[in-house]
């Protein structure tokens, strides 16, 4: 037993010996790796401000990030390589490689989209405050991150689009360019001039003060409609944003509305005819040589032209039998 004990006592020993050898390693290796990480975030402000004038301001946000982690895992490196001198390079490359694969599978989704927001930032397709169409959402954008954007619908609810999707798909930048065409559809009677029709519409649409005189505003006949002509009118608004057309779009409409109406110009809309069977045969009702969707039924199949005929004799005072 006091062999054994003795034999806990010595390894316990040496233990301690080795962590009194290392302590002063240890010590500085975590005054290496603080160091680093002060220097990490004093590299994260000047990176920071010297791109703040060449890009855009999110990117600059990201830019300093990476270069901020980028330098505190060299720290952590180095602080370990101190620490533990039997940890040779070859070591850190293995166990980094196994480690990286491992991870490469588990976070393929995150590194994915962290990737494609990087390029995104860099291409800059779309920037904070452009309103664009993606898939079934359409909105402004609030932010882009590393993993994710955030876009802001027109009704004030957040959808969150993996940058993944967005690189990879197509969308369409509805605020791309200063100025945007907007177009609709107005159907004119047949028996109209259809040179007076666009004369009029423009001449409304020219009277909206924001709409754009250059491109001019043209009025196209682009089908025969079931009820008249369809002329398709459009103009160029400024700036594109969706409110905006929408307030604009309001204007036009009404003001070719009233335009039209004031000048007699007929705005047709589609109608029907409804026929109903006339019930002078005596075998419509009758399920055996039924011609029209009358319900099954049981019973005396009623004669309608006998009650026609009857109907008549009535009105002309004259008595008919029972059909």
């Amino acid at each position: 037993m006091n062999k054994e004990i003795a034999i806990v006592y010595q390894r316990l020993n040496a233990l301690g010996a080795d962590a009194m050898r290392l302590l002063p390693n240890l010590v500085i290796a975590l005054f290496v790796f603080l160091a680093f990480l002060l220097a990490a975030g004093f590299i994260r402000k000047l990176v920071q401000r010297i791109n703040a004038r060449k890009y855009h301001h999110n990117l600059v946000l990201v830019l300093g990030r990476m270069t901020q982690w980028s330098v505190g895992l060299l720290g952590m490196l180095l602080a370990i390589t101190i620490a533990f001198p039997s940890f040779t390079p070859a070591n850190l490359v293995s166990a980094l490689g196994i480690t990286g694969i491992a991870i490469g599978f588990a976070f393929k989704d995150i590194f994915e989209n962290f990737l494609a927001g990087i390029l995104i930032l860099l291409t800059e397709p779309f920037r904070i405050g452009d309103q664009i169409v993606f898939r079934d959402f359409e909105g402004t954008i609030e932010q882009i991150e590393a993993r994710a954007t955030k876009m802001r619908t027109y009704d004030g609810r957040l959808v969150v689009i993996p940058n993944s999707d967005l690189y990879k798909g197509s969308f369409i930048v509805n605020t791309a360019f200063p100025e945007r065409r907007l177009q609709y559809d107005v159907v004119v009677g047949n028996g109209d001039d259809i040179a007076t029709a666009k004369r009029i519409m423009l001449d409304a649409v020219r009277s909206v003060r924001e709409v754009a005189a250059t491109p001019a505003p043209d009025a196209l006949v682009v089908a025969y409609a079931d009820a008249g002509v369809r002329i398709r009118i459009r103009w160029w608004v400024k700036p594109p944003r969706r409110a905006d057309a929408l307030d604009l779009q309001d204007q036009v409409l009404e003001r070719v509305k009233v335009a039209l109406t004031a000048h007699g110009i007929d705005l047709p809309f589609p109608t029907c005819h409804v026929l109903f069977h006339d019930q002078t045969e005596s075998t419509d009702g009758d399920r055996r040589h039924q011609r029209e969707g009358w319900p099954a039924g049981t019973g005396k199949v009623p004669d309608p032209a006998g009650v026609a005929r009857a109907v008549r004799d009535s009105d002309s005072g004259r008595s008919t039998p029972d059909a």
